[in-house]
């Protein structure tokens, strides 16, 4: 035997906001297009308020007493309505942040993998802080680690920007902060098989590996 269709009912949802006819109350407290309230009238009377300027009564507080209704071009206030919603999220996204280590020695292949990482998370709209850490006799030589973030902040310039220049936190901390560029303006997300290596212009030569330990000057 074939197996009844479910209930439209099932599947149906209740709109986000509810609009003129749709409206429950009797009473409702309304505000106008530029969102000044006009007080509180009867839900007939809001309707052909809002008729008489050719827009919708756009139920906003459902939960307020009375309900809390508003004049508005419905089209237009759900456009706004999903445009806050994203940047809200976008700004959430945008207070998160990951963390990067290097070394002043990096290996190449670890530096890939560390800013094929960063790329990943620029491009889930996030902040990445880039520390790296001098030892022994790199705190002598700062200027290599510089050198290495520097490199890194070039390499992801395509999908995030440095706050500030890399900067000393204390005598052994190298930082820099690197934000996300906006959507419209930032790379798309490298392919799996274009971030097993960093990114290079092919017109650029590949930069020189850094010093290892032992070439450090003593």
């Amino acid at each position: 035997m074939s197996r009844p269709f479910p209930s439209r009912s099932r599947y149906s949802r209740e709109p986000l906001h509810r609009r003129n006819g749709k409206i429950r109350a009797r009473e409702v407290r309304v505000l106008d297009e530029t969102k000044q309230q006009l007080g509180v009238m009867s839900l007939n009377d809001a309707l052909r308020l809002a008729m008489s300027k050719g827009l919708d009564l756009v139920e906003i507080a459902p939960n307020a007493t009375p309900v809390v209704c508003r004049i508005v071009d419905y089209g237009k206030f759900t456009y706004e309505e999903a445009k806050r919603h994203k940047d809200a999220s976008g700004r959430q996204s945008a207070s998160k942040m990951k963390e990067i280590q290097l070394s002043a020695t990096i290996d190449p292949h670890d530096f890939g993998i560390k800013l094929t990482h960063a790329i990943g998370f620029l491009c889930e709209d996030m902040k990445v802080r880039v520390k790296l850490r001098f030892r022994g006799r790199q705190k002598a030589h700062t200027e290599f680690g510089f050198a290495v973030v520097n490199r890194f902040v070039r390499e992801a310039a395509a999908w995030g920007h440095a706050d500030s220049p890399p900067k000393m936190l204390g005598d052994r901390d190298l930082n820099v902060v690197i934000s996300p560029l906006p959507r419209n303006k930032r790379a798309k997300h490298p392919r799996e098989a274009e971030m097993r290596e960093p990114p290079h212009s092919p017109q650029q030569p590949k930069p020189t590996e850094p010093p290892t330990e032992a070439s450090l000057p003593a």
